[in-house]
């Protein structure tokens, strides 16, 4: 009788205690190197989670590999949910059609939890590109095919896709130079090592200072701060975009209680004024708040629309 007892205590425990998740402090894992928007989108998330579920949610940076140096570190951790990742789309739902690692295929190895946003996309030159405008732009890449190198932060991201279809829409050739993030990108943007990049909002700041010169955006808007510059629809190039969602991945085999919970408290963050003007800051536009099961589905959605658009790019 004693032992039935015991076991209907404990049983009765299980779901209270589940629902205090996190106990302990959280690692959230950020597969792309610091300074790029999902890094710095991670810690604004990271600080205010820390602040509102009481335990240290602490970002953690594996770049590398396409993302998957990342998606390694968190699928083959225990899955507790005290390991997350915070990932671009385009790692989840791009570079698997072009790295092709079946013994680490992140839709399998992870659950989706929560979108927080997608960006626009922002043409920006170095000063020693003689272009001030983007028909002047057009004009000289199209004039000069190859003699371009554009920055993007890896094989496979959304800012390559995005400029590899600007490319052909366009009729213009520019090389690839392919980094670990946005922010090494922006670096050698800055220092003349690369002509441009497509960038997702990281560069936004130098074009402000003159240090870069904004040409043309991919995005449906154009930017508040640069109301002169025009979009790429405008100009009658279509299909050129930031490309998915960032957001937070478990583990699978994750509690529930833990992905219900972060999917919870994300999107209720995701109001918080703070959290919005630091997103727009970025120029990062907010997702529609989704269920782990509807972000699933979104996920699913645009895995096979890329699994498409890839080889029609002749990306590999």
């Amino acid at each position: 009788m004693r032992t039935v007892i015991a076991f209907l205590l404990v049983a009765a425990c299980l779901p209270v205690e589940a629902q205090q998740w996190p106990t302990r402090p959280v690692r959230v894992i950020v597969n792309v190197a610091p300074g790029g928007v999902a890094d710095v989108t991670a810690r604004v998330l990271g600080a205010r989670l820390t602040e509102t579920l009481g335990q240290p949610f602490v970002i953690e940076n594996r770049a590398g590999g396409d993302g998957y140096i990342g998606f390694e570190a968190v699928g083959r951790a225990d899955p507790d949910g005290y390991t997350m990742l915070y990932s671009p789309g385009s790692s989840m739902m791009i570079a698997p059609h072009i790295v092709n690692r079946a013994d680490l295929d992140p839709t399998k190895l992870l659950t989706p939890v929560v979108p927080t946003g997608r960006v626009s996309l922002y043409v920006l030159t170095h000063p020693n590109v003689p272009v001030s405008n983007f028909k002047e732009f057009l004009a000289y890449a199209r004039a000069n095919p190859g003699k371009l190198n554009y920055g993007t932060p890896g094989n496979g991201t959304s800012p390559h896709i995005a400029t590899e279809v600007f490319n052909r829409e366009a009729k213009v050739k520019m090389n690839h130079i392919p980094y670990k993030g946005a922010g090494p990108a922006l670096k050698d943007l800055l220092g003349g090592v690369i002509d441009l990049t497509f960038d997702p909002g990281v560069g936004i700041a130098q074009a402000k200072a003159g240090k870069l010169r904004m040409i043309v955006v991919a995005g449906p808007t154009r930017h508040p701060d640069f109301p002169d510059v025009p979009t790429l629809e405008e100009n009658g190039i279509r299909g050129v975009d930031g490309g998915p969602h960032f957001a937070f991945y478990a583990t699978a085999g994750a509690p529930r209680e833990a992905i219900e919970r972060l999917n919870r408290e994300v999107i209720r963050l995701m109001q918080e004024p703070q959290v919005r003007d630091r997103f727009k800051a970025l120029a990062v536009e907010l997702a529609e708040p989704m269920t782990p099961a509807e972000f699933a589905a979104y996920v699913k959605s645009e895995y096979d629309r890329y699994a498409k658009l890839i080889p029609e790019l002749g990306i590999k």
